[in-house]
């Protein structure tokens, strides 16, 4: 796989839920656990409100292609949002500045906190491909979710889909032997 790798997401999921409880670390705890249920670059990730997450679905117009995308709030997100007091509003990834997470802060937390949830070189990428791994894994592993996948990150097949998500040809070829 080039570039980052993906985290494992029960231990990721685990490590954010104990996050939140650390007022320190109870936005970034969020924002993971965000990440890995949404797959949405940090950039459209970031800009998130509290707004947005409270409700059943999220609408957003993604930043790099443009598109209008359509999200559903599931239950981790809905359980990590109960340990938010309910008035809050606007950003709910920001900084002591309040503006949205920086990419470089975030790289940098992820870098201090999840190395060794993955295999490799951790960036934000690695919710994202997190997220990609989880649904494939829970497809079987299948071409189908594969194609979906593709859809959802706006990738031009499902062979960058694979080369994304660092499918090995090893991997490939258990479908075969494991039907």
């Amino acid at each position: 796989m080039t570039g980052s790798t993906y985290f494992d997401f029960d231990k990721t999921l685990n490590k954010a839920f104990k996050m939140l409880k650390d007022d320190k670390l109870k936005s970034f705890g969020l924002f993971v656990i965000c990440g890995i249920n949404l797959g949405l670059r940090i950039d459209d990730l970031s800009k998130l409100s509290f707004e947005d997450l409270r409700g059943d679905e999220i609408t957003i117009i993604e930043g790099k292609t443009k598109k209008q995308r359509t999200l559903k709030v599931n239950d981790h997100i809905k359980l990590a949002l109960t340990f938010f007091d309910e008035s809050l509003r606007g950003y709910a990834f920001k900084s002591q500045k309040g503006t949205p997470f920086s990419s470089q802060h975030i790289n940098r937390l992820l870098k201090k906190h999840f190395k060794g949830v993955g295999a490799g070189k951790v960036s934000s990428h690695s919710l994202r491909k997190c997220f990609g791994r989880r649904v494939w894994d829970n497809d079987n592993q299948s071409e189908r979710s594969l194609v979906y996948l593709s859809q959802l990150f706006n990738h031009s097949s499902t062979q960058v889909t694979r080369t994304y998500l660092g499918i090995t040809q090893d991997e490939l070829n258990d479908i075969y032997i494991n039907l």
